[in-house]
């Protein structure tokens, strides 16, 4: 059972970190991409090329709205489809290098934003939000 305050404070917690990420993801080397679009670019530079159908099942949407997605960054020159070495029949995905050189760039302007912003903190108000990453990482990863 929650109690009534405690459902509150967890909105505002909810609300807070929403407000943080949006924050975070304003930062980004082209303002044009998409959310999901610089979500996938992301992954493939995680992970290395990948199918069509494991991204889809990565960014937790369709095959046929992943390919929209794949159509719009091939378009713009961010990703190349190519047949896998190992099954002819296998689309792999991978990076351009402007897709690199844009995702570097993402990477700066999210880091410089950060970094200027917890600089304003108190070195004890850092200190909490490091003790807390553990939770967060953990909650992130359910």
């Amino acid at each position: 059972m929650v109690v009534t305050g405690d459902a509150a404070a967890e909105d505002d917690l909810r609300i807070a970190i929403q407000q943080l990420a949006r924050r975070i993801r304003n930062n980004r080397g082209d303002a044009d991409l998409s959310d999901s679009q610089l979500s996938v670019l992301f992954h493939l530079d995680l992970r290395g090329g990948l199918g069509p159908s494991e991204l889809a099942v990565l960014e937790r949407v369709t095959p046929p709205s992943m390919n929209r997605t794949l159509n719009g960054l091939e378009d713009d020159g961010f990703v190349t489809r190519s047949r896998s070495t190992d099954d002819a029949r296998k689309v792999v995905v991978e990076l351009t290098a402007t897709a690199r050189e844009l995702l570097a760039e993402t990477r700066r302007l999210r880091n410089a934003w950060f970094s200027r912003h917890l600089a304003l903190l108190e070195p004890d108000e850092r200190d909490e939000l490091l003790r807390v990453l553990p939770i967060l990482r953990k909650l992130a990863a359910q």
